[in-house]
């Protein structure tokens, strides 16, 4: 009997993995408020190092605990180009590109992370490009855009710019690392020791980082800490048993979600009132996210003639029809 397989395009998502990514978008968002908070106490290099060191060691406790040990050495490749890619580039660079250039620039740039990630698992990861994705990919982004500029003007520095793109990057290509490296290890393992190489690509900054903990505040100690167990070990964590059940094209159109509810957070921590562009864009933003999760529609089976036929046994298109229906995919 023939078996039929789902599409990553046209797979569907458990409810869990849902959670998850929601979550996940929860933590990081706010981990662009925590940063604004510290950013003046803790360099770029040295936040991302501190961040990623909390974040691993409670990863690696929890691997302990469970008694997940190591990946397997197929896993390895995209574990370490997660770590490299993502954990080391992106934490680093976003953390330096937006002291050079405004916040409404920064985050244009950093959206074109999930159009990369789509982009890149259409050609790579055989994701291919369903309508309703580049629909959804095309609104979100235009969103992004939108609430980009309502941020204003600002001196934009091209070493800024150039920064973000790299860190968009470093996020795209580090979702493709990533995705592999989760059909050969859980979604703890693939975390936790991606964080760990992250962390080690970030150790040039470990003097830095001594110098600027010791002359900060508490509260700078209290928001590494924070950075490093929710939106690093936490949301990462999340990601990854998200990126495990559904396309990397469809998840990464997800974190669209993240300015707008950076928005939101901002209000009562950072006194920010957002201006009608950018409830504008952040509503066009989860437009975009809603369009991508459609499904497309299945290509409709020709009818059968409604023209009588002749009862004569083996003659006719229909007696050999598939009563079985149409195939539809299911969890």
């Amino acid at each position: 009997m023939a078996q039929h397989e789902t599409s990553p395009a046209t797979a569907k998502t458990p409810p869990s993995a849902l959670a998850a990514a929601v979550l996940t978008m929860v933590l990081w968002a706010s981990a662009f408020v925590a940063i604004r908070h510290i950013g003046e106490s803790v360099r770029p290099g040295p936040l991302a190092l501190g961040r990623l060191l909390v974040g691993a060691v409670a990863l690696l406790a929890v691997v302990a605990f469970r008694r997940e040990g190591l990946p397997p050495r197929a896993a390895w490749p995209g574990i370490a180009g997660m770590g490299v890619f993502w954990f080391g580039l992106y934490m680093v660079a976003l953390n330096w590109g937006e002291q050079h250039t405004d916040a409404g620039t920064a985050a244009l740039l950093i959206g074109a992370g999930p159009l990369l990630v789509a982009l890149l698992a259409g050609f790579l990861l055989h994701e291919g490009f369903p309508r309703p994705l580049l629909i959804g990919l095309a609104v979100a982004f235009a969103g992004a855009a939108l609430a980009g500029a309502s941020s204003g003007g600002g001196d934009s520095a091209l070493i800024g710019v150039l920064l973000c793109l790299a860190a968009a990057a470093g996020h795209a290509v580090g979702v493709i690392f990533q995705k592999p490296a989760l059909s050969h290890a859980s979604p703890l393992q693939v975390t936790a020791y991606a964080s760990t190489i992250g962390a080690v690509a970030c150790l040039p900054f470990a003097g830095q980082l001594v110098t600027d903990l010791g002359d900060a505040s508490a509260g700078a100690w209290a928001g590494v800490v924070y950075l490093g167990l929710l939106p690093t070990a936490l949301a990462f964590w999340t990601w990854s048993y998200a990126l495990a059940h559904m396309p990397a094209g469809r998840l990464g159109a997800v974190t669209y979600i993240v300015p707008a509810l950076t928005v939101l957070l901002a209000w009562p921590t950072l006194g920010e009132f957002p201006s009608g562009l950018a409830f504008a864009g952040g509503a066009l933003c989860l437009l975009g996210v809603g369009l991508s999760r459609r499904q497309p529609r299945p290509t409709p089976e020709p009818a059968s003639s409604p023209t009588p036929q002749p009862a004569s046994v083996g003659e006719g298109r229909g007696e050999t029809a598939d009563v079985s229906g149409p195939v539809l995919a299911q969890d």
